[in-house]
């Protein structure tokens, strides 16, 4: 390993608690809302998915960057964290097909990192305060300014940030001349996303955040799509009047994550900020409707109301979150609609749910069907 002089650097959490550790790189201070993630592997897919974007990130694996980073496995266009807590920080990499360091990964993107933090203690006590705002700084004799600063950053519940990640201008992905069409709204889509749907002989039409239904529709698609995405979805009023056109016309409609919540507000089902969120690559959750058990991965600070689901005469809850109990997927019984607040295409994680997209690909199937014989 290489030797480098580091600055001293903190964790100042906006309840006034302090942790220490070193600069990785860059210097400067990142503020945003304090999450962990357990998954061993897959930093770089984290790193990039704009689920994440406003949110600095503890990693509760000890060693980041021992694998170096892969170009193909970058979930987005640029890094998404607000910046990174760690506990070991690996400077050198053995891996045979990386395309470089970790490091300068974070050094083009411009990212504050902070390495040699007590994690297990950072994660403890988040886990049992919550989640809440924080500020990783290299300004350690500044910290009464810091805390002003802190007290100004906005609480995620009721922040909109599917905007600051969304594609500006419609494009493609895939085989043009693919038996399905999908028209996608990406309110923070991962990119493995768009390859599982591609691999299912899919061409999918890319729209903005604030896509209307008539826009997506001249494109003449047969099935609809809800990205992932990042903050809380009660402000995305746009995408909400969207779900509801394309139900009221029982198009073909399948929603991840954060599309999972506007379609349950569509249907007015609540949702709410949860103590911590799920973020890992090892929740299990039951498939209610099969019996069978997934090991999932997850990222998501919020989650639809169970009781508000159970209560509703045309939704059925279909998967469940064996850990805590909560909603993890549900379908609506009279309409062409199903949604799961994990992540199927599993980028970084396990390949249980990926039947998930078949699933969607069977329900635009039974659709163009109908249509062909009415």
């Amino acid at each position: 390993m290489k030797y480098k002089t580091r600055k001293k650097a903190l964790v100042l959490l906006e309840d006034g608690t302090i942790f220490h550790g070193k600069a990785v790189g860059v210097e400067g201070k990142a503020f945003g809302e304090i999450c962990f993630n357990t998954g061993m592997t897959g930093y770089q897919e984290v790193f990039t998915d704009p689920s994440y974007f406003g949110q600095l990130m503890v990693t509760t694996n000890a060693h980041i960057g021992n694998y170096g980073v892969k170009d193909e496995e970058i979930e987005s266009d640029s890094i998404k964290i607000a910046g990174l807590i760690c506990r070991n920080f690996s400077y050198d990499f053995s891996r045979v097909g990386a395309d470089g360091s970790l490091e300068d990964f974070f050094e083009s993107n411009n990212l504050v990192a902070i390495s040699d933090v007590d994690t297990r203690a950072l994660v403890s006590y988040i886990r049992d305060k919550g989640a809440m705002n924080a500020v990783i700084s290299t300004e350690i004799d500044n910290i009464e300014q810091l805390k002003v600063e802190l007290s100004k950053v906005p609480n995620m519940k009721g922040l909109e940030l599917a905007s600051k990640v969304s594609t500006q201008e419609p494009y493609y992905f895939g085989e043009e001349n693919a038996t399905y069409k999908i028209a996608a709204l990406d309110i923070g889509i991962k990119k493995n996303i768009l390859r599982n749907l591609a691999a299912r002989d899919c061409y999918i039409k890319v729209f903005p955040y604030n896509a209307t239904f008539e826009e997506m529709s001249l494109w003449n698609p047969d099935g609809y799509f809800l990205s992932n995405g990042p903050g809380d979805p009660e402000p995305l009023k746009e995408a909400q009047e969207l779900a509801k056109e394309i139900l009221s016309r029982d198009l073909p409609l399948f929603g991840i994550c954060l599309g999972h919540q506007v379609i349950a507000l569509a249907n007015g089902i609540g949702t709410y900020k949860m103590h911590n969120g799920h973020r890992g690559i090892n929740h299990p959750v039951k498939n209610l409707l099969t019996g069978k058990g997934e090991i999932t991965s997850q990222n998501h600070g919020f989650a639809v109301i169970r009781e508000d689901c159970e209560a509703h005469p045309d939704i059925e809850m279909t998967h469940v979150h064996l850990n805590d109990q909560t909603l993890a997927g549900m379908r609506m019984k009279n309409k062409n609609c199903f949604s799961v607040q994990y992540h199927p295409e599993a980028s970084p994680g396990p390949h249980d749910s990926s039947y998930l997209f078949d699933q969607f690909v069977e329900n635009i199937k039974m659709a163009k069907t109908k249509s062909t014989t009415v």
